[in-house]
């Protein structure tokens, strides 16, 4: 997605969200390098839901290695073969693919200049970006109106992120994927309650 210059000063929770919502777009986006699961392999956690679902993201990713992710990425979002998954909100909404999900979903983006990079063969509504979108929006990267960020999330998000790192989590025979999907679950949960909080 192409960047706006900074919309606002972002605090410290702001920038640990945008860094969350950049790692899972990341890793839904593309198969991770060594040198990527190397770095996660450090990653260690508290306590927390959401430090105990780093932990064991860290602890998959000391378990495995390139070609295993590789392979994983393949099977999961890219093979034809069973257990796939379609990591579209069109697809979890409705059933199927380029619906009416994802034409609400680019008249929101069109007034924010939001347009996908070119080369980017994914539509909009493909979970890393998506993620993409909010890490831009949580850190101040993409320039848009109050609101706009809890907007997004709540219609275009909400309804269905959750459901698809679930079904994530519980792929086999992934592992590594398995703890992407944990991560994103817990962290989609912390989201969904701080949404709705009062502004």
């Amino acid at each position: 997605m192409r960047d706006e210059p900074a919309a606002h000063a972002v605090d410290e929770i702001d920038r640990a969200r945008e860094q969350e919502y950049a790692l899972l777009s990341t890793l839904l986006a593309r198969c991770p390098d060594a040198a990527m699961i190397e770095s996660l392999a450090g990653l260690q956690g508290d306590a927390s839901p959401l430090g105990i679902a780093h932990a064991a993201l860290g602890q998959a990713a000391a378990r495995t290695d390139a070609k295993g992710v590789q392979r994983e990425y393949f099977d999961l979002f890219s093979g034809l073969g069973r257990g796939g998954l379609l990591p579209y909100a069109s697809y979890y909404l409705t059933g199927s693919l380029y619906g009416r999900p994802l034409a609400r979903l680019r008249d929101v983006l069109q007034p924010l200049a939001i347009v996908p990079a070119e080369g980017q063969s994914e539509p909009e509504d493909h979970a890393a970006m998506l993620l993409e979108i909010m890490a831009g929006l949580a850190g101040g990267r993409i320039a848009a109106p109050v609101g706009t960020e809890r907007d997004i999330f709540e219609t275009h998000l909400a309804p269905w992120i959750g459901r698809f790192f679930a079904d994530l989590e519980q792929t086999r025979p992934a592992t590594f994927y398995a703890a992407v999907g944990g991560l994103g679950r817990v962290f989609t949960e912390i989201e969904i309650e701080a949404f709705r909080l009062p502004a």
